[in-house]
């Protein structure tokens, strides 16, 4: 019995269920362990992949971590990205990372470096274990930092000597985590929210991250549904509510904030996407919910703050509501917006139905669109291609969209799809690519090959850094363009090599057969469709 399996069982007792990582021989005693507890083990090609999937399990999962196993030096160093990236995104995971034997600390051995150093600013908690019977005490700690209050990363470091060590599973400590507490905003706080919103005449709501990892969905929908006000949404808000709900609103964002009165920030920052705050009129008011205080006020005052969970958040107004008798309405504002939709989205027709070759990059979107129904997961990956792909392609109703989240970080497509095919085995899964992004974690391909995972991925291969490259044109000149080019490469021959299937796609009629033939096959596959590279700028590099 080694600290490898006391590990093993805490976790099994957080109800980890499976865990990513890159073969190393710092952490074999956790593998060995997980064999035990009957916890799935994933083996990429790059720990920075498994990072990223650990990222994706906890999306996917709500009240549950995601785990990743790093072996030492640059094990952990490949895993940075990913962790960084569940940092800026908000996900509870716990990343196991190995050194070497404590009875040779700071001797030299092999891949020895002060790991936790490295990841304390990129984390919530960052620690190390020297006790093997203490193991099972410090994964509780990090499952339980990593879930409470607004989730992140968790980063624990256990020697290998200690890992390895003897240790009386039956003795030792192994406690269960509890779980994380519900809070609710004071009483006060919210009368003086919902008598703000009474008051105002053009008010919003803005839901972001914060939503769902409240679980607040339902809770947000019902006041939606109760107060009749537009929402918009952004991060992982994108979802929490329906594509075909009447309150949902997209194409009219930037419009109605330049007249909007009163933003109902729930769970959503005031960073980059919001001009940290510069979106919203100065005469707006703001009232602002989120799960961590040090947020509330961030880049902008909030005239009211509710820190809590914004599920129990959105409850208790319409309790205050009810109790006081107070009734809010705003139906002649949503029909009047939801007609300015409407006119957007035939502005955009011509695009999004277009036969031109190259193929538009909208008419892309307007396929996959087309293509995904409501049980799908549908992964973006890319900067460009996303970027328009985000506006046009539905959250579906029982799946879910993912992205890399405000970090930015390109290639996390396929580590994330394998999670999201090992967790929701029966459902499809697709990702969108940029051409640059799939070659960045590309080869998990072979991953998905290796364990026998139907995902498919459909490249806009536009042969360019091509949110990249219209900035550049217009700073400096096409005759200046520099590391924005690419070659249009046959990513569907690197699929096929690997063991999966690709498709090849120049005509805008052929992108649904391919999709269909992709998913028929029952392999990992890749539809790569050659699209319009375009240089003229019509965007902005976010900073």
């Amino acid at each position: 019995m080694h600290g490898g399996k006391l590990a093993a069982r805490a976790l099994k007792k957080a109800g980890v269920d499976c865990v990513f990582t890159l073969s190393g021989g710092h952490v074999m005693a956790i593998y060995d362990g997980c064999l035990d507890e009957g916890i799935k083990v994933v083996d990429v090609r790059h720990e920075q992949a498994a990072v990223h999937a650990a990222d994706a399990w906890a999306r996917l999962n709500p009240g549950r971590v995601g785990v990743a196993i790093l072996t030492a030096g640059p094990g952990a160093t490949d895993g940075v990205t990913g962790i960084a990236n569940a940092w800026r995104a908000n996900s509870p995971i716990v990343v196991f990372g190995g050194q070497g034997p404590l009875v040779n600390l700071r001797k030299g051995s092999l891949q020895e470096m002060d790991h936790v150093s490295v990841m304390r600013p990129i984390t919530k908690w960052a620690e190390a274990c020297y006790a093997t019977d203490r193991i099972g005490e410090y994964v509780e700690e990090a499952i339980r930092w990593a879930l409470s209050g607004n989730p992140g990363p968790s980063y624990l470091e256990i020697p290998m000597d200690v890992l390895a060590g003897p240790v009386n599973l039956e003795e030792a400590s192994c406690p269960a985590p509890l779980p994380a507490p519900r809070l609710r905003p004071e009483r006060a706080l919210i009368r003086e929210a919902v008598g703000m919103l009474r008051d105002a005449k053009m008010p919003m709501v803005m839901a972001g991250t914060g939503v769902k990892w409240s679980d607040g969905s339902a809770a947000l929908n019902k006041f939606l549904e109760t107060a009749k006000l537009p929402a918009f949404t952004n991060g992982m808000g994108r979802g929490t509510v329906a594509h075909d709900s009447p309150y949902f609103f997209n194409r009219t964002r930037r419009d109605y904030m330049e007249a909007t009165d009163l933003v109902l920030l729930a769970g959503s920052l005031l960073d980059f996407r919001m001009r940290f705050g510069k979106s919203i009129p100065e005469s707006a008011k703001i009232v602002q919910m989120d799960l961590d205080a040090t947020l509330i006020g961030q880049n902008r005052r909030a005239d009211v703050g509710l820190v809590g969970n914004i599920g129990l958040t959105f409850e208790t107004m319409l309790e205050v509501m009810a109790d006081e008798g107070i009734e809010l309405g705003w139906s002649h504002v949503v029909d009047e917006w939801r007609a300015k939709e409407n006119e957007q989205e035939e502005q955009l027709a011509a695009q999004l139905n277009s036969d031109e070759v190259p193929i538009d990059p909208q008419r892309l979107c307007r396929e996959i669109a087309d293509f995904v129904d409501d049980d799908m997961i549908v992964i973006g990956d890319g900067g460009d291609i996303v970027a328009k792909a985000a506006k046009v392609i539905p959250v579906p109703r029982n799946g879910l969209w993912m992205d890399p989240g405000p970090l930015g970080t390109l290639g996390v497509g396929m580590p994330f799809a394998l999670a999201a095919q090992i967790a929701h085995p029966n459902k499809r899964v697709l990702i969108v690519y940029g051409d640059g992004s799939f070659g960045l974690n590309g080869f998990e391909y072979d991953t998905a090959v290796r364990f026998k995972l139907p995902i498919v991925g459909i490249v806009g291969n536009d042969s360019a850094w091509g949110q990249m490259m219209r900035p550049q044109i217009m700073m400096y000149g096409e005759d200046r363009l520099v590391a924005t080019e690419l070659a249009p490469t046959r990513y569907d021959k690197v699929v096929e090599a690997l063991g999966g299937h690709g498709e090849y796609v120049t005509e805008p009629s052929g992108i649904r057969p391919a999709l269909e033939r992709a998913y028929a096959s029952g392999k990992p596959a890749c539809v790569n469709v050659m699209i319009r590279q375009d240089k003229e700028f019509g965007g902005g590099i976010y900073v």
